[in-house]
């Protein structure tokens, strides 16, 4: 198994999922959508990745607050509201009998095409609203050992040009960033914004911690995460000095611990980034604290 913020330990179950697909409950090799749909001919969709815990869905409401706010800015009709597309998010895991230990994949696209064109006007129907829910547990080995990122010449874009703030399908910049990183030998990418500042990860909000204040990026070039937003606001409630700011990689290599944060893995730390080592290597103090403190947030949500 390979070693990442969204390494995984197989489970036999998820060959028997039952995926939605705009309505009905498909079994997985059966799901499928039009190869002339807007998501697969333009990566023109909106997605967000929900923990299911003891039965409910973790920070459901905020991650349906992004994906409405991400639809709005594309102009993309989702049809459903927040509290139809929760009941599908509930109908699919029911069908497939799960509780804990999930994640789940909902995905809204502006749906099917008469000719794979940009122009949005050629799209026939409604859009194609997909739920993948599979059994997925973190492996431990990157929480044991710590990941190791590299810096990639892929920057952040502004948001301008395509507002990185936007959990869109186009996820290309961040795919070519990962490429990079594991061709250096690395197991993800972080990302600088357009003024050479630290920014973010691939698929991961970056965080360092630094005579035990604990920093971020003002948040202007990466994805509002939803995990992310969680531990600023621990911080905070338990007087932990926060700050979202600009900051360099020479602040990085010389941070005392460094950790990223995802749906998925939650906080997962960072051994090294470019070959330097951070801090001891190991586990911080404060990076363990903040594990501790996020895991029992999500219990308490639930």
């Amino acid at each position: 198994m390979m070693k990442g913020t969204h390494g995984f330990l197989e489970d036999p179950r998820n060959e028997n999922v039952l995926v939605y697909v705009n309505g009905d409950l498909v079994p997985r090799n059966e799901a499928k959508v039009s190869v002339f749909d807007a998501g697969f001919c333009l990566g023109d969709g909106v997605w967000e990745g929900i923990r299911l815990h003891n039965g409910r869905f973790a920070f459901l409401e905020a991650h349906l607050d992004r994906l409405f706010q991400g639809a709005k800015a594309i102009a993309l009709d989702i049809t459903k509201s927040q509290e139809e597309l929760g009941a599908a998010l509930d109908q699919t895991v029911r069908a497939n009998d799960m509780e804990s230990g999930v994640h789940v994949r909902l995905m809204i696209t502006r749906g099917v095409k008469k000719t794979p064109s940009q122009d949005p006007r050629y799209n026939e129907g409604g859009p194609t609203i997909v739920i993948i829910a599979e059994h997925k547990r973190v492996d431990p080995a990157a929480r044991e050992s710590g990941i190791e990122l590299y810096t990639c010449h892929v920057r952040r874009g502004r948001p301008d040009v395509q507002d990185p703030k936007i959990n869109s399908h186009s996820k290309l910049n961040c795919i070519l960033a990962m490429i990079q990183a594991i061709e250096a030998g690395a197991d993800e990418a972080l990302m600088l914004d357009p003024d050479g500042f630290v920014s973010t990860c691939n698929a991961t909000n970056f965080f360092i911690v630094r005579r035990g204040e604990v920093w971020t990026s003002t948040g202007q070039y990466c994805l509002n995460g939803i995990t992310r937003a969680q531990v600023i606001d621990i911080c905070r409630a338990h007087e932990i000095p926060v700050f979202e700011k600009d900051f360099t990689l020479l602040e990085v290599y010389d941070a005392d611990e460094s950790f990223v944060t995802g749906t998925f893995g939650g906080l997962t730390p960072v051994h090294s980034v470019d070959g330097r080592t951070i801090g001891s290597g190991g586990l911080g103090d404060v990076t363990r604290r903040l594990m501790d403190l996020y895991r029992a947030r999500v219990e308490g949500e639930h």
